[in-house]
């Protein structure tokens, strides 16, 4: 498979909301935008795309049209501190997670979009020992 490009699509009752959320609060612009869909990009930065469907819309299958769930977007940032300032204390946006480091190897925080999306802010930091093994070249 040759892959031409990629992108996550939130099915939701709240398309508008959405879009407003994603291009008011991280950076996202339309590029394609009718009552029932919209299709997202970041204009700065690396690559990234996002679209967004009302649910239940013609264009879905039978038995799949229910709203987004159990989905997780990470969005990976130079500094995870002064994003957590500015979406949970000035946004107010809650903190489903508050902002921590990982053993792992991340410090982030999640909070979530109008439809319960879960959006995980990620600074990659220095992983424990006990998990850089883990990591591969």
């Amino acid at each position: 498979m040759t892959l031409t490009g990629f992108y996550t699509v939130i099915c939701t009752d709240r398309v508008a909301a959405t879009r407003d959320f994603y291009t008011g609060l991280f950076g996202f612009a339309p590029t394609f935008e009718t009552d029932w869909y919209v299709s997202l990009h970041r204009p700065e930065g690396p690559p990234a795309e996002l679209a967004i469907l009302q649910a239940g819309h013609p264009t879905l299958p039978a038995g799949h049209t229910a709203t987004a769930q159990g989905l997780l977007l990470n969005f990976e940032v130079a500094d995870a501190d002064a994003e957590y300032r500015r979406l949970v204390h000035e946004a107010g946006l809650p903190a489903v997670l508050p902002l921590r480091s990982e053993d792992f190897g991340q410090r982030h925080f999640i909070v979530a979009d109008p439809n319960g999306v879960l959006i995980d802010v990620i600074t990659p930091i220095e992983p424990s020992e006990a998990f850089a093994a883990a990591y591969l070249a």
